[in-house]
């Protein structure tokens, strides 16, 4: 347990002497996601997966789980656990905190692998809004009922749907285009099919449509793979092309 603010992250180090590779989870996702692309990498790499705020079973409660304390954790972790240079692997929210991450410590990150996530585009408008905030609502029923399981958040509905209502406001062409922008390690994208949850018909293609204009006035931001899951199933099914693109960055850093 790692401790940071008013509260404690569960975090798994694998230890070793290769290079670190950090993995930042889906929103309310937990470090258990990841096992597939560790074992696809395997030894020669050292492996430091965590879960943040009230999510997954041990990690603690906060008053904060903002974005802004989403990217102290990261610090927190690396910190607690020695680590001065690292790969940084984020799905989904995740990729975005890894974007931020990345741009604010050039002289830490050795390479970025984005899955799915930190896509410039201003998908977040009042009906959008509404909409996070209906979906989270219905949801909140059963959220007590699977909360035991350590599968969805110990936040309550409203907090989830303001999480990821800022997760929109960030991901606007304006706010998350200079972050891309400052970014000056290798990064590789790996792109996810069709849905995700909550979206409709070709929103998420459209969404992701946003990186054309980072990656063609950005050499080092490449997409490395367009796979055919969808954005829940990519950590499952494409963990080989994650486990590619961390080689590469790797080597190329």
């Amino acid at each position: 347990m790692v401790s940071v603010d008013d509260t404690a992250l569960a975090v798994t180090d694998t230890g070793g002497d290769g290079i670190a590779v950090v993995y930042l989870n889906g929103q309310f996702a937990t470090q258990g996601y990841w096992w597939r692309t560790i074992a696809e990498l395997g030894d020669g790499f050292r492996h430091i997966t965590f879960d943040e705020r009230a999510r997954g079973r041990k990690s603690g409660l906060s008053a904060d789980y903002s974005f802004e304390a989403a990217v102290r954790d990261v610090d927190a972790v690396l910190a607690a656990r020695g680590v001065e240079r690292a790969v940084l692997v984020g799905w989904s929210y995740g990729a975005v905190v890894g974007a931020h991450w990345a741009a604010r410590n050039p002289e830490r990150v050795i390479g970025a692998v984005l899955v799915d996530g930190a896509f410039p585009y201003d998908w977040l408008d009042e009906a959008m809004e509404k909409r996070i905030r209906t979906l989270f609502k219905r949801l909140s029923w059963v959220m007590p009922l699977l909360r035991p399981t350590g599968l969805v958040p110990r936040m309550n509905a409203a907090q989830q749907a303001e999480s990821n209502i800022e997760l929109g406001t960030l991901s606007r062409t304006e706010e998350l285009g200079p972050v891309l922008d400052a970014i000056t390690a290798p990064v590789r994208y790996v792109v996810a099919s069709g849905t995700s949850f909550g979206s409709k018909k070709d929103e998420q293609e459209k969404i992701r449509g946003g990186l054309d204009a980072v990656t063609s006035r950005k050499p080092n931001i490449l997409v490395a793979a367009k796979v055919s899951s969808n954005h829940g199933a990519i950590l499952r099914k494409d963990f080989w092309a994650i486990a590619d693109s961390v080689r590469e960055v790797a080597a190329r850093g």
